[in-house]
C-alpha cells in the first residue's frame, strides 16, 4: 500500500511540476489591501470596547485582531491546509479534522488522527481563531504557530516529524516556488518557520461576523425573528447568565472555566488546563468556546459528551456540579449555578444559538493541491479497519 502511495504520488506531481502555479494578489473578501498586507475591514471597528475586549453589549468592540499578513501567505496556507502532504504518509490534512462544512470541526465525539487512533478531545471550531489568545481546549498554546505545531508533529494525530515535512515540501517542484511568492527576498523561503506563518495567515482569515445577530446587534433589527429575540433575552439575562462566559460579540470570554462537564462513559477524567497552568483549581478546566456557527460543530464539549445542541444547553440548567464524578474536587465555576429554566426557555435559547450561523466568508477548497494528493476535508476509513484508542494525558 505504501508503495502504491508513492507511485501515485510521483505521477500526479510529474504531472502538475509543468504547471505554472501563481499565488493570489488579492485578500480574502472583508479584507482591505495596504501596502502588500491584509488588514481585516468589519463593523464592530466603529465601536470601542473596554481594554480592547468584548464586554457584551449589542454595539461593542471586539478583541485585538491578528492581520497583517499578504494575500500570498493567505494563499499559500489555504494550499498547506489542505495538502495530505503535511502529514506522515499522506493520509491526513488539518482539514481532515478541520472541515470546512462542519464548522472546521469534524462532527466527531473525539477526532481521529494517524492509523485511525480516536485522540483525546474534539477538534474545536477554527471560525474567528484570529481573535483568540489562547489556543486548545487546555489552553497550552498561545500562538497559532505554536498551536500548529501540536496536531503536526504529534504520534496519534499528523504523525510527522520537522526534517521529514521539510523533505517533502523541499523536494516537491511547486512548493519552493510557491514559498518564494510568499516570502521574496528571504534567504530561506521555504523554512518550517514559513510554513507554520502560512498556516496562521489562512487560519486568521476564517472570520464569521455577519450573522442574523450581527446585523441586529449593529441596528437592523428585524434580522431576528420574535423567537430569536426571546431567546436572546433568555441568553443574555442574569439567570440563564449565558453570556457571562459566552460574552458577545465573539461569544467567547477567552477565560478557562471549570463546569464540571460529565466525560463519554467510560472515558477517564480530562484534568483540562490543570496540566497546562499546573493549578488544582482548574481541574476539569477548559477554554471557554466560541458559539458562533455552533449549529455546525455537533458534538458538544471537550470530548463530544451532548450530540444535541439542546443537550448541551440543559447540561447547565441540571444543577451546580451535579455530574463531577464521585471522589473528585473540582472549584466549579462561580457563574454555574442553578438557574431552572424551563423547557421553553431553554428551547429559545438553542433558536437563538442558530442566529449566530454565518459562513459568508468561506474560504474557497482547492481542487487540487501542489502535492498532487487530494485534497483532504475528512477521514476516511478503511474497510474494517479498527480505530485505536489513545487516552494518555
Amino acid at each position: 500500500m505504501k508503495y502504491l502511495f508513492l507511485l501515485l504520488l510521483t505521477s500526479s506531481v510529474a504531472i502538475q511540476a509543468s504547471e505554472k502555479w501563481v499565488l493570489k494578489e488579492s485578500c480574502p473578501p472583508s479584507f482591505e489591501l495596504r501596502d502588500g498586507q491584509c488588514f481585516l475591514v468589519n463593523r464592530y471597528q466603529f465601536y470601542d470596547s473596554l481594554q480592547n475586549r468584548g464586554v457584551g453589549g449589542t454595539q461593542t468592540g471586539l478583541p485585538e485582531f491578528r492581520d497583517g499578513f499578504s494575500p500570498q501567505q493567505i494563499d499559500l496556507g489555504r494550499y498547506l491546509f489542505f495538502d495530505p502532504l503535511l502529514s506522515k504518509d499522506g493520509s491526513l490534512s488539518c482539514a481532515s479534522c478541520h472541515q470546512p462544512e462542519l464548522g472546521f470541526a469534524d462532527g466527531r465525539p473525539r477526532s481521529i488522527g494517524m492509523d485511525g487512533q480516536v485522540v483525546k478531545r474534539a477538534a474545536p471550531s477554527l471560525w474567528n481563531v484570529g481573535f483568540l489568545k489562547k489556543l486548545f481546549w487546555d489552553a497550552r498554546a498561545s500562538t497559532l504557530e505554536e498551536q500548529a505545531v501540536g496536531p503536526l508533529f504529534a504520534a496519534d494525530e499528523m504523525a510527522n516529524t520537522p526534517q521529514k515535512l521539510m523533505a517533502d515540501l523541499v523536494a516537491n517542484p511547486l512548493y519552493p516556488e510557491l514559498f518564494k511568492q510568499a516570502y521574496p527576498g528571504q534567504a530561506t523561503p521555504l523554512s518550517l518557520e514559513n510554513v507554520l506563518h502560512a498556516l496562521a495567515a489562512f487560519q486568521t482569515s476564517l472570520v464569521s461576523l455577519n450573522s442574523p445577530y450581527d446585523r441586529y446587534a449593529l441596528g437592523h433589527h428585524a434580522a431576528l425573528s420574535d423567537e430569536e429575540i426571546a431567546g436572546m433575552n433568555v441568553y443574555r439575562s442574569f439567570v440563564a447568565r449565558c453570556s457571562e462566559c459566552h460574552t458577545p460579540p465573539l461569544f467567547t470570554n477567552q477565560q478557562i472555566a471549570v463546569i464540571g462537564t460529565p466525560e463519554p462513559e467510560g472515558v477517564p477524567l480530562d484534568i483540562g488546563a490543570e496540566a497546562t497552568f499546573h493549578a488544582a483549581k482548574l481541574k476539569g478546566g477548559f477554554k471557554v468556546p466560541t458559539l458562533r456557527n455552533i449549529v455546525k460543530t455537533a458534538p458538544y464539549m471537550h470530548s463530544g459528551r451532548f450530540d444535541s445542541l439542546r443537550d448541551a444547553v440543559e447540561f447547565y440548567t441540571k444543577g451546580r456540579g451535579h455530574a463531577v464524578p464521585a471522589g473528585v474536587e473540582m472549584q466549579i465555576h462561580w457563574h454555574i449555578w442553578e438557574p431552572k429554566l424551563t423547557d421553553q426557555e431553554i428551547d429559545d435559547i438553542v433558536t437563538f444559538l442558530g442566529a449566530l450561523t454565518d459562513e459568508s466568508l468561506m474560504p474557497e477548497t482547492p481542487d487540487k493541491v501542489p502535492s498532487g494528493l487530494s485534497p483532504l476535508t475528512g477521514f476516511q476509513p478503511t474497510l474494517n479497519q479498527p480505530q485505536a484508542e489513545h487516552t494518555d494525558e
